[in-house]
């Protein structure tokens, strides 16, 4: 409990009408979570408008409201603010007791790995005996506490709720994923980073953001706000990355895999058996927290698959290094590190495989049809959910990365579904994303078979699977089910089956089950 006054100081610029300094059990953002004594904010969205919904706010409980426009009617106290998103930020941070800053934080953006890197940069800060915290696309963890996520990155009442639940469990260390979304919508203003990261950038949510240019500005303001004592991590290889180096007042550690001219450089990569051997070569002098790093190299050895996840172990070693955790810790925990969920995970390999992967733009599509191509299998069976309210040009650029390697791929038919009862209404296809995936394909001379039903789709597609043929589930939030949907039919033609060998892959997971 705060009193109001009290927890206003922290907002700028602020009027007040019916001002009252009464005390503020909470705060909501929503008015169905609003609870007696709550501070309701009304945030303007791009669907709704929370001012529509103060009645609702009032009769549960709302003793006062943070407005963007006076409200006329009412007679508790009113605070107006110029955005009431940033609002919610500084509200949130002080209400909590800036929870954030009593922990190390570790902010990743990127286009395409931030939960691979974030849940390897977990795993070595596990590894060397830190409590860890994780937030992003699949779920917010925390000692024994697993919470299934609805956004890439929290809204940022709930984020410092979870920084507040976190740091009384005694977490020490949190890794999270940073969404362009978050960054736009003011969600992570607040938040007290202590390093953050850059990884790649490439084209995505360009309906979201207007523009390319817009969308890498908004990306690239997690590194240009960092502070003076901040650790900043670039990758070289990405050109737009790399611009950013003397763009921000943090402490730059750079690392590269084509580009040698970094703090650490990762050479004599070796990728036979598809997991990456390579050497990392520290060749300029820097300090991390309390540590300072001399030029020198160590072997690192991967249990996860593809070259993508070379860059995203570069971040893993840095962020630990930075953290004082002992090399061979760091190896060790790169050796052991198998995955995540939704991220070329094989769920079933009997006398066919299904693989199930997240596939959600062209450079993710890029790196699970690569690594496919290399792989021994008869025939290829994409069953493919159609990126729901991401607008045409995404669902083109994503539909013209599949048209590249169908022919590398043998590729002549696709299974495609909207996913209508897997999916909320943030994630349904619209008719004009449909229609750019076909002509996409129709162009391509690639026969499309559309089922509304996720269900449907992949039983088609079990169905007609041959020996040593592979199923790649593909798809974002419209396949998050589907590793659950294609085990359950597999017992469904196979009663007989063992059932708890068959849903081990399921065992631990958080998304679609």
């Amino acid at each position: 409990m705060i009193k109001l006054y009290d927890l206003i100081k922290c907002l700028d610029e602020v009027e007040i009408r019916n001002g009252k300094n009464i005390d503020i059990e909470g705060i909501a953002y929503n008015s169905k979570n609003v609870l007696n004594g709550d501070l309701f904010v009304c945030i303007k969205g791009y669907k709704t408008d929370g001012h529509k919904f103060i009645l609702d706010a009032v009769t549960n409980g709302a003793v006062a409201l943070v407005v963007e426009e006076f409200q006329d009617g009412w007679t508790i106290p009113q605070i107006k603010v110029k955005n009431s998103r940033e609002a919610l930020s500084r509200l949130s941070d002080r209400f909590y007791g800036s929870p954030s800053k009593k922990m190390k934080v570790i902010g990743v953006t990127a286009t395409n790995g931030k939960t691979s890197t974030t849940f390897m940069t977990n795993a070595v800060l596990e590894n060397n005996g830190f409590k860890t915290g994780l937030i992003g696309t699949v779920a917010v963890k925390y000692g024994n506490t697993i919470i299934p996520a609805n956004l890439t990155t929290p809204e940022s009442l709930d984020l410092h709720r979870y920084f507040d639940k976190m740091y009384r469990e005694g977490i020490t260390h949190v890794t999270m994923e940073v969404s362009s979304s978050a960054l736009d919508l003011k969600r992570v203003n607040d938040v007290d980073f202590d390093i953050v990261v850059f990884n790649n950038i490439s084209r995505e949510h360009i309906d979201l953001h207007g523009s390319f240019e817009e969308y890498f500005r908004v990306k690239s303001s997690l590194i240009t706000n960092a502070k003076e004592n901040q650790f900043a991590i670039l990758n070289l290889d990405c050109p737009y990355v790399a611009s950013l180096v003397d763009k921000t007042k943090a402490k730059v550690i750079t690392y590269g895999i084509e580009n040698p001219n970094g703090h650490l450089y990762c050479k004599n990569i070796d990728l036979s058996t598809g997991r990456a051997k390579f050497t990392v070569e520290i060749r300029k002098e820097f300090r991390g927290e309390d540590i300072l790093y001399t030029p020198t190299s160590f072997d690192v050895e991967l249990k996860t698959p593809g070259y993508h996840s070379v860059y995203n172990a570069m971040v893993a070693i840095t962020v630990g290094l930075i953290c004082g955790v002992p090399i061979d810790v760091i190896k060790d925990a790169l050796l052991k590190f198998g995955g995540v969920e939704r991220r070329f995970e094989i769920i079933y390999e009997e006398d066919f495989k299904i693989i199930d992967d997240h596939f959600a733009n062209p450079g993710n599509i890029d790196v699970t049809l690569e690594t496919l191509q290399k792989m021994k299998y008869n025939n290829l069976k994409l069953v493919y959910a159609i990126r729901g309210n991401r607008g045409p040009i995404v669902n083109r650029e994503n539909a013209e990365t599949i048209v590249k390697w169908a022919h590398k791929l043998g590729l002549k038919e696709i299974i495609a579904t909207l996913s209508r009862s897997h999916t909320t209404e943030k994630d349904w296809v619209k008719e004009e994303e449909i229609q750019v995936f076909k002509e996409v394909m129709n162009k391509a001379g690639i026969d499309v078979i559309l089922y509304d039903e996720l269900y449907d789709s992949i039983k088609h597609a079990i169905k007609e699977v041959g020996k040593d043929d592979v199923i790649l589930l593909a798809g974002c939030q419209g396949m998050d089910y589907g590793a659950k949907v294609a085990l359950e039919i597999i017992r469904e033609l196979n009663p007989n089956i063992d059932a708890v060998k068959l849903f081990k892959p399921l065992q631990n997971r958080v998304a679609g089950v």
